[in-house]
């Protein structure tokens, strides 16, 4: 399932890179502190940043404080910016971490997911407790985009703070574990693991959402038992 086109039907991801050259003309009047270059700043990128804040904190107020904090720290700092990477891609850096330091603050939930949080459950033998049922085709399916999408942020929000994070930025913004690793200072396999198990309890939350919208509403079946 793609997580970005059920989350954005076909928005341009907030963390899609920019040239560099784009951004001279920025980078020139935030160096030279000009009047109206933090102006200049929130009209080019405000958008894209709060979009990628309110998609890890899952509140709009946490993710305006997080853009304005994250800009101010950009026009501070901009002197420490070495063109190593793209204009856009440092800024992203900036709004990722302080989002992420923002929903760690504020939750007061566990910060691991367990095996049992993610994985199906097993009867006795050994065996699925419930069906497993391929449903994938149909998120696709026009019908339930609305709900699924509705579904699916709920899901999200219910991840802690430090997997919730990476999932956004591997499969809603598309970065790769490489640069996920950079942009939080961790190891390249603690990534690839808390995005593993971000996606499982994605998955085994959504078996269950899924199994209920394929039930055949109980009045209408009424409705043929009598008729």
């Amino acid at each position: 399932m793609n997580l970005q086109g059920v989350l954005e039907d076909g928005l341009e991801a907030a963390g899609a890179p920019h040239r560099a050259d784009r951004d001279h003309d920025l980078l020139e009047a935030l160096r030279c502190h000009e009047p109206m270059a933090a102006e200049r700043l929130a009209t080019r990128y405000g958008e894209r940043a709060c979009r990628l804040a309110r998609r890890i904190t899952g509140n709009g107020q946490d993710a305006e404080e997080v853009v304005q904090d994250a800009f101010w720290t950009v026009v501070r700092k901009i002197d420490s910016f070495r063109g190593e990477s793209a204009f856009g891609s440092w800024l992203y850096r900036i709004v990722t971490n302080a989002s992420y330091q923002k929903l760690r603050g504020r939750q007061s939930r566990r910060d691991e997911l367990s095996l049992g949080d993610v994985l199906p459950l097993f009867d006795e033998r050994g065996c699925h407790a419930a069906p497993v049922a391929d449903w994938s085709p149909r998120a696709d399916d026009p019908s339930i985009r609305v709900e699924l999408r509705a579904a699916l942020t709920a899901v999200i929000d219910e991840l802690p703070a430090a997997y919730r994070t990476v999932l956004v930025l591997r499969d809603v913004e598309g970065r790769s574990n490489a640069e996920i690793a950079e942009m939080l200072g961790l190891s390249l396999c603690v990534v690839k693991t808390r995005a593993h198990r971000a996606r499982l309890f994605l998955r085994k939350r959504l078996d269950a959402f899924m199994v209920t919208i394929a039930r055949p509403p109980r009045v209408s079946q009424e409705r043929e038992g009598t008729s």
